[in-house]
């Protein structure tokens, strides 16, 4: 009876760990990653070993753009490396999926700046710790005339923006914002193409 109890517990610590480590996953619960963790313990074999090879994938492929901060397989980038591209524009968003979303409108045709993240004191985050050296380093070395700053319009993004506003307006940059087509709260990832692409044709200045 004892033996079966201690095989029980080996037995589970994968299952713990697993579930764990999906846990620390944005948006996952408990829950979802109690479910997602008994779905791979039923997974085939093969499958799992692709998923687990796709991972450590992305680990070893994917670096930072050594210019605009965008996750690439290699640097420069494919749009910072585009000569077509319109390089007086700097648009700055916060991760690398609002590129993607901004780039499917085909609304905008300049360069980008990811800050990977969003000044947050309750999360401590400041602007140490996003790309904004590397956002000053190229302003100061590009002949960069307008600033798209495409925050996400929640109050992380709003403050982020105010902040960004206050660092580059003494550099007499023009700077712009989404038109106010965008939701409040939402995300830019989520919007919908004609509601980006709106607001990317009709941003304000700042």
């Amino acid at each position: 009876m004892n033996s079966n109890n201690s095989h029980r517990r080996q037995d589970a610590g994968p299952v713990a760990r697993l579930i764990d480590e999906l846990h620390k996953l944005p948006g996952i619960g408990p829950k979802s990653a109690q479910r997602l963790a008994y779905y791979f313990i039923r997974m085939p074999e093969a499958e799992a070993r692709s998923l687990a090879e796709a991972v450590l994938a992305v680990k070893e492929r994917i670096t930072l753009c050594t210019i605009c901060c965008d996750i690439t397989e290699r640097s420069p980038c494919a749009v910072c490396d585009d000569t077509t591209r319109d390089r007086s524009r700097i648009c700055v968003v916060e991760e690398a999926l609002d590129v993607r979303a901004l780039e499917r409108t085909r609304a905008y045709n300049g360069l980008y700046h990811v800050l990977h993240g969003v000044i947050s004191p309750m999360n401590g985050v400041g602007p140490d710790e996003l790309k904004i050296k590397s956002l000053l380093e190229r302003i100061k070395s590009d002949e960069v005339e307008e600033i798209f700053l495409a925050m996400n319009p929640n109050v992380e993004g709003e403050a982020t923006a105010m902040y960004l506003h206050q660092l580059l307006a003494p550099l007499g940059i023009k700077l712009t914002r989404p038109a106010r087509g965008l939701p409040a709260g939402g995300d830019l990832e989520y919007a919908d193409d004609l509601t980006l692409s709106r607001a990317i044709e009709g941003r304000q200045a700042f």
